[in-house]
């Protein structure tokens, strides 16, 4: 993984998890061949791992496919709810939880 070719290494993402796709925004261009162009997704895998489900995958340079960073999401299902994960040199760091029922217990106001 390469820290020159990105602004910020593993960028404050809030709860933007992505599934696929790269975060071009914090793309300066390649530290190997100095172009800025398309990112490369290249080696996408998917496993499941005691019921979370783990995608990986490389961002590469188009032009000399250097390896600027590899990118990890993951998907669980916690209790009543559906957790999300990034973790990317380019991409960034993020985490979402989403209730899996009609009404979220958490966005609920007492009534007492």
């Amino acid at each position: 993984m390469c820290g020159g070719c990105v602004s910020t290494e593993y960028p404050e993402r809030g709860t933007t998890c992505l599934e696929g796709g790269s975060f071009l925004l914090n793309f300066v261009g390649c530290a190997e061949c100095g172009r800025r162009d398309f990112v490369l997704l290249e080696n996408r895998a998917a496993e499941l791992h005691g019921g979370d489900e783990i995608v990986t995958y490389d961002h590469l340079c188009k032009n000399c496919h250097h390896l600027i960073a590899r990118h990890e999401y993951t998907f669980s299902v916690v209790d009543d709810y559906q957790e999300y994960t990034m973790l990317c040199l380019l991409c960034g760091r993020a985490e979402d939880s989403i209730s899996i029922l009609p009404d979220d217990p958490r966005q609920m106001t007492p009534l007492f």
